[in-house]
């Protein structure tokens, strides 16, 4: 499997988001990027549903994380959700870690399955979360397709 290139199911979810705030998920890189909207939404978390691709091990072991959506020197990879204001003015961006994310996780995914996230939307001021912002516990788990 470790040599193997597949697409790797994900879903980040956003708890306690900013009222009268937009996010979305940036497809690309800066310049070139496209954004791509919640999957899922209520006033009290948002939910992003993307593919990465696995592609071989990094040197130390780890997934190698690659395609649009996936940010970062290899063994820091992250997400970035765009931060706005609804009719564009952009706010910032919140980086999503995948460095928890392991071939123990990755090999006991279940058919039609994902692996999941949780970040909180909100700093501890109450203002949109920017900049990394960790995984909460208990880090990256599996849901069922």
């Amino acid at each position: 499997m470790h040599d193997d290139r597949f697409d790797l199911p994900l879903r980040i979810v956003v708890a306690g988001p900013v009222a009268g705030l937009t996010l979305a998920l940036q497809r690309g890189a800066s310049g070139k990027a496209t954004l791509v909207p919640a999957a899922a939404s209520s006033p009290e978390v948002l939910a992003f549903d993307l593919e990465v691709a696995v592609d071989g091990a990094l040197p130390g072991g780890g997934p190698r994380l690659l395609g649009p959506f996936v940010h970062g020197p290899p063994q820091e990879r992250f997400v970035y959700l765009c931060v706005g204001r609804p009719g564009g003015g952009r706010v910032g961006r919140m980086k999503v870690p995948l460095g928890g994310i392991d071939w123990g996780l990755i090999e006991g995914l279940p058919p039609g399955g994902r692996i999941e996230g949780c970040v909180a939307g909100r700093n501890a001021k109450g203002g949109p979360a920017l900049a990394t912002v960790p995984i909460l516990p208990p880090g990256w788990a599996y849901i069922p397709g």
